[in-house]
């Protein structure tokens, strides 16, 4: 052991990860007040990309928020209930309804480290996936009786409740569970998660068509997504038309991946991509357009935006036969061309022990 190490803590810590997903069909049918009064369909899978969370139960009476990402700290006098303000606003939240939710004497010290391999407003819904790794993460600490259900209600509920970040529901319940869901919304918070039992050649398939591409700009979905929940609101028919014909669109892409027809899978990707658009402006915009063409005249079969749009990652089907020719017109770009893994586990915590410096 160097001297480094032994001029350190060697303490138990807590650690957790939830994946992040690739959203392929029924995005915004999750979204209130449609998927409350009309039901929302959403066809997702996690990908080998991850929120992580690590927390340090300390002796003193502080709280110690760091996120190395963004090179952010926060040092607190340990409390209740904090300000759920600032960078630290998530794991903020997540504390402030631990400790409302699962009352204890003496409010607990700890540091707390966060990252993620997405930075928020990509697409890849990071940041509802970092709120379930950090609640994962509280729930190993204090033996929390949260099961996968209960993981994804609760992070939603302090996220969109809570801290008042307008979104959907889908990103909480691909984390919480992990791997291939179609996943049912419905009124009264109700919600179905099923998993699908997909070949594991089709999963390898899709794989190879798949081609992610990062376009450097993250952005803030809120606006696109307020812009949404007012169209359903006002029940506007044409904005309902739309929404429709995506939740339709996620059956049929669910059928065909099971059946592993991903010609007609990519198909309805790229359909659903048009129908997408009609939702609000700013889904998409001329740099996106720009570079979707581009992969389409390479070779690409289809292409969307994950997520609400906006920028954050494009994803496209492409026939491997082409995907070379794709990724070196990508590579062209500004953005940053990943090849995408799918991934069956949903969030994990686990207890261990590591040199802590004091």
């Amino acid at each position: 052991m160097n001297s480094m190490a032994c001029m350190r803590n060697h303490l138990e810590v807590i650690r957790s990860r939830a994946p992040l997903r690739l959203g392929f069909a029924g995005g915004g049918t999750d979204v209130a007040p449609y998927s409350e009064r009309h039901g929302g369909y959403v066809l997702n899978s996690t990908i080998d990309m991850y929120a992580y969370c690590t927390i340090v139960p300390r002796t003193d009476d502080r709280i110690i928020l760091r996120m190395p990402d963004m090179q952010l700290n926060e040092d607190l006098v340990s409390a209740q209930q904090l300000e759920p303000a600032g960078p630290f606003r998530l794991v903020k939240g997540v504390y402030n309804r631990v400790m409302r939710n699962f009352p204890m004497a003496k409010s607990p010290a700890f540091g707390i480290t966060t990252y993620s391999d997405a930075p928020i407003g990509s697409g890849l819904g990071a940041s509802s996936t970092m709120v379930v790794a950090i609640l994962s993460a509280f729930a190993e600490w204090l033996s929390l009786p949260l099961g996968e259900y209960d993981l994804a209600h609760l992070a939603y509920e302090i996220e969109r409740l809570d801290l008042g970040l307008e979104g959907g529901k889908q990103d909480h319940y691909a984390a919480a569970f992990g791997g291939t869901n179609f996943i049912e919304f419905y009124a009264e918070d109700r919600v179905v998660v099923n998993p699908l039992r997909v070949k594991e050649w089709i999963i390898d398939e899709l794989e190879s068509k798949t081609v992610l591409y990062y376009t450097g700009v993250s952005r803030e979905s809120a606006q696109i997504i307020k812009q949404q929940m007012l169209r359903g609101e006002a029940e506007d028919a044409q904005y309902l038309q739309v929404l429709d014909g995506i939740k339709h669109g996620a059956v049929q892409m669910k059928q065909a991946l099971l059946k592993g027809n991903l010609d007609d899978f990519s198909r309805l990707l790229g359909a659903s991509w048009r129908e997408k658009k009609n939702m609000a402006t700013g889904i998409s915009n001329s740099e996106i357009d720009r570079v979707y063409d581009l992969a389409m005249n390479a070779g690409a079969i289809s292409g969307k935006v994950s997520g609400a749009g906006g920028g954050g990652f494009m994803m496209f089907m492409v026939d491997p036969w082409h995907r070379r020719d794709v990724e070196r017109v990508l590579r062209e770009q500004s953005g940053m061309v990943m090849s995408p893994h799918f991934v069956s586990k949903g969030a994990q915590s686990w207890k261990t022990h590591a040199f802590i410096d004091p």
